[in-house]
């Protein structure tokens, strides 16, 4: 089985609470993504979670670090400013080594790279999450928006398979609602596997001797609803993806 690394999928709240005349502040650290790594480990996979604040110091610079600990990188709800921007350039005006440029250079020496969606994701909110604007721009199989690229569908909107493809093919037609998505355009020579509303959710290509992956919408709350990751087909998704990413041939 593969060795997944997922990137992202935490942060921290910082809360004001008023009473009457009086505040006090707390703060707390949260991660997601539980769901998506107990489906893969179910699976037999190694799952390694690199949470955002760690990316820096947890996550290789270059193509031969990634390839040494991962077939799979899996980033997911981190924006690009968190990879460029480390306190050796951001506070010491330092240059130091470019881990987006290793994740693209990594790709196209054979590695799998997926992106997910979420808030800060591809464009994100207020276009904050800016991979447009970075290398992986080239090597994901989606063309990234140069706008705040969010769709919220607050009723649901419930996506299809839309090519027959061996990574969806045990999966049922129809999926599980899902409340939002990044608005994606997919490459001319990419693969859209599923779509939500006419939109690409399920995306996939190659870059160099790598396979690439874009899904469009998130693994966990709160675009995932307790449907779409109580359904069986969740962890048969993301399983059958991250064996396609690292180069197994699927039954």
């Amino acid at each position: 089985m593969s060795r997944v690394l997922l990137v992202g999928e935490s942060w921290f709240v910082h809360s004001i609470h008023q009473k009457g005349f009086d505040t006090f502040t707390s703060s707390e650290y949260e991660e997601g993504g539980g769901e998506f790594v107990a489906a893969l480990r179910a699976r037999g996979h190694d799952v390694t979670h690199v949470p955002s604040h760690r990316i820096e110091s947890d996550l290789p610079a270059s193509a031969a670090g990634l390839s040494e600990i991962a077939d799979v990188v899996v980033i997911s709800d981190v924006g690009a400013n968190t990879f460029q921007l480390p306190p050796a350039v951001f506070a010491q005006s330092r240059a130091t080594d470019d881990i987006i440029a290793a994740l693209a250079a990594f790709t196209a020496s054979g590695g799998g790279l997926m992106m997910i969606g979420g808030y800060m994701s591809f464009s994100g909110i207020d276009a904050k999450a800016r991979w447009g604007r970075t290398a992986l721009a080239d090597v994901l199989p989606v063309r990234i928006l140069d706008r705040d690229d969010r769709i919220e569908v607050p009723a649901g909107i419930a996506p299809r398979v839309s090519l027959p493809h061996p990574i969806v093919e045990p999966l049922d037609a129809h999926w599980p609602a899902l409340l939002g998505m990044n608005e994606l355009v997919a490459k001319p020579d990419a693969d859209v596997l599923a779509t939500a509303a006419e939109h690409p959710l399920l995306v996939i290509g190659v870059h160099g001797a790598g396979r690439t992956a874009a899904f469009s919408s998130d693994l966990a709350p709160h675009w995932a609803t307790p449907a779409f990751l109580a359904w069986p087909g969740y962890g048969e998704l993301f399983d059958r993806l991250v064996r396609w990413l690292s180069q197994e041939e699927l039954a």
